[in-house]
C-alpha cells in the first residue's frame, strides 16, 4: 500500500495557504480583504503567501474598480484545483488509516 505522505504537498503545509487554497476551492473568486478577514493576518503575510501560491500556478488575481476604490480578487487555477485535491485526499486516507 502506498503511503499517502508522498501525495501531501509542500505549498499546502502552511495554515495560510491552506487557508486560502480552502477559501477559493469553495468559492468562485475571494477578495484580498476577504481573505485577510478570513484567516486573520496581517497585510504582509497574506501578500507573500498569495505570492508564493501564484508563482506556483495555483491562483491568479484581478484587478478592479469599486467605484473608485481598487478591487482585488483571486480564483483558484485548474492546476491549483487537482494539487489541492490531491493535498487533501492524501490527509484523508491518512486519517482513515488511523480509524
Amino acid at each position: 500500500m502506498e503511503n499517502p505522505i508522498a501525495h501531501l504537498n509542500k505549498a499546502f503545509d502552511n495554515r495560510i495557504r491552506l487557508g486560502i487554497m480552502s477559501a477559493l476551492v469553495v468559492n468562485d473568486e475571494v477578495s484580498y480583504n476577504e481573505l485577510k478577514e478570513l484567516i486573520e493576518v496581517t497585510d504582509g503575510n497574506l501578500a507573500s503567501h498569495l505570492k508564493t501560491l501564484e508563482e506556483l500556478g495555483y491562483i491568479k488575481f484581478q484587478k478592479g474598480f469599486i467605484g473608485r476604490k481598487t478591487n482585488t480578487t483571486y480564483s483558484v487555477t485548474k492546476a491549483g484545483e487537482k494539487a489541492f485535491k490531491i493535498h487533501i485526499d492524501a490527509l484523508e486516507k491518512m486519517i482513515k488509516s488511523l480509524e
